[in-house]
Formats: C-alpha cells, structure tokens, sequence
C-alpha cells in the first residue's frame, strides 16, 4: 500500500492510504537516506510503501520505503549537534511568519531560512502578523523589512490573524498546494491555522512575559487537509535554524541578490569578505545591498552559528 505521511511522533507515523484511510505505522528497521545523518528517518509529507502485517494476534502497518522527495526542509537539530531534523517534505511553499517583537524574528534567523528554503528549492511567503499592535515607530521598522525581502523577490504579506486581516490572501495562495507554517513559537502560527479553518481548534498559547517568547503548542509536525482545497503542515515553534551541509562558496548564491552581482567581482571564488574589487562590497558601500543580509551571510559563513537569536538589524 502506498500513502502519506501526515503526522510523526519518532516512533509512530500517521499515514493517510490512497484510498484516504489513515492508519498508525511503525518504521522497519534503519533507513539510510542518501546520507541524510537525520533524527528522524521518515518525515511529514513523505510518501510511503506499507504494509499489513501479522504480530502475533494485532495487525501492525509497518513502513517499509520511502519514496523520492520533491525537496525538503532541513535544520540542526540543537546548537552544535551534528545531526539534523527534517521538518517537512514534498513541500509546494512555506510561509514563515515573523512578529518584530513578542516574540521578536531576527533578520538573522528570517535569512537562515530563506537561505535553506533556497538551497532546497521551496519558495518562502513571509507574513508578518501581529500588525494591529505596532505603534508608529514599530510600523516603520515593519515596513523597513517588507521592502527590503520584496525588493530581493519575496513576496510579504502584512496581516493579523487573530483579527483575520488579510487572511483571504493567504487562503488563496494556499489553493491546491501543500503549505509548510514556520516560525518562532509565539508568533501566531496555530492562530492562522484556526483562521483559515476554524473547524480544525489547534492549540494556541498566550506569549511568556518573562521572556517575550511562544509556549510550545505543536509538539510534532502535522499535516491537515483543509475544506477549501489545501493541505497544510503545522510545525513546533523554532528557536534556531542552524543551516546544513553547504560549502562556504555556495552560500552567496542563495542570497539571490548577492548572486545577481557575483559575476561582477574580480574573483569568480571571491567569498564577498576581504577580496578586492568585490561587487557584493561595493554596493553595500553604495547603500544598494542590506547590511543586515551582508551580516547574516558572514555568520554563515565564519560558522557563527552559538547564537541564532542575534538581533544583527538593531546594530544598523
């Protein structure tokens, strides 16, 4: 039989069959994908080979392939781990939600996202929510960020799920598509969720004043299929996003603006660090390039990777 993997708790997997039947499998043995050293062998979105089989007096699913992967979502497990977490796969796009502040999303967790979602080929909506809260001068840092990720090609919504502004636009976007919601816990994922298809009452938490950041509400991935023709994949609340398996020299290029400019350095394996005639230096010199991208990039690229939750955009 052959189905999808709709929800994974690291030993059970909720698999949905062709025939729209769900049954609770078990994984056989080791999976080793394509190297991939993963915590989790089998992940959301994966399609699945099981089968039935006999223990004893119980009939037990057991997953026993998995099939190729569009593309997928990948992250460090924990600080300085070297193993990684598959978030999700055969994703068509994710929307990563960002609050400027409780909790706050940093430019430099927003770029290592969009760098991974980049090299893995999944395009990125950002939301930006919570925006019936902002004061004036907040408003005008929201807008600072808007322009900045359109002018690189990310498309940006501004909108208040609780109020259920702009909601409508995120709902057709979502037509006919498997959708991944990302974020910092906090920032309103589940409330989106509930507002797309208020039949589904996820789980919503109230922010931690003490520390400004989310309680965790989802604790597994899981995928929902919604009444208006989509399917979306809910995820546990990311604190850090440390990037995976990507060579210094390939990092640029998923900075799509740096990549425009990178035939015009002198060097063709200029790192954009100390290299002269550099194009990527020269137009953040002539203000035409984001100094909070340029600073992600170099955290990326010197290995900072201690502290995610830098706030590198404050420093401008």
């Amino acid at each position: 039989m052959q189905g999808t993997v709709y929800k994974s708790t690291g030993s059970w997997y909720t698999v949905k069959s062709e025939d729209a039947d769900f049954y609770e499998c078990r994984i056989k043995g080791k999976f080793r994908i394509k190297g991939i050293k993963s915590t989790n062998p089998v992940a959301v979105g994966d399609e699945v080979v099981f089968d039935l089989q006999k223990i004893g007096d119980e009939t037990v699913a057991v997953i026993s392939e998995i099939k190729e992967r569009k593309n997928y979502i990948i992250r460090k497990s924990v600080n300085l781990s070297k193993q990684t977490h598959i978030i999700a796969t055969n994703l068509d796009q994710v929307f990563l939600l960002i609050t400027l502040n409780n909790p706050p999303t940093f430019t430099s967790f927003i770029d290592r996202f969009l760098v991974t979602a980049e090299a893995y080929d999944i395009p990125v909506v950002l939301l930006f929510n919570k925006m019936d809260g902002y004061d004036e001068d907040e408003m005008v840092e929201v807008n600072y960020l808007v322009q900045l990720y359109r002018s690189i090609g990310y498309p940006c919504l501004e909108i208040a799920a609780k109020e259920g502004t702009n909601v409508e636009q995120v709902r057709e976007l979502m037509l006919d598509k498997t959708s991944m919601f990302a974020g910092h816990s906090g920032v309103g994922k589940s409330t989106l969720v509930n507002a797309l298809e208020p039949g589904l009452k996820l789980k919503t938490a109230e922010i931690s004043e003490q520390h400004l950041q989310g309680q965790h509400t989802t604790t597994f991935a899981e995928m929902y299929d919604l009444s208006f023709g989509a399917r979306i994949i809910d995820t546990p609340g990311i604190k850090g996003f440390g990037i995976v398996d990507m060579e210094e020299d390939e990092i640029g290029d998923y900075f799509p603006e740096f990549f425009k400019l990178k035939s015009e350095c002198k060097f063709n394996n200029c790192l954009h660090l100390d290299e002269p005639k550099c194009a990527i230096k020269n137009a953040l010199e002539n203000n035409e390039l984001a100094w909070s991208r340029y600073r992600s990039y170099v955290q990326m690229i010197t290995g900072e990777e201690e502290n995610y939750r830098t706030d590198i955009y404050k420093e401008r």
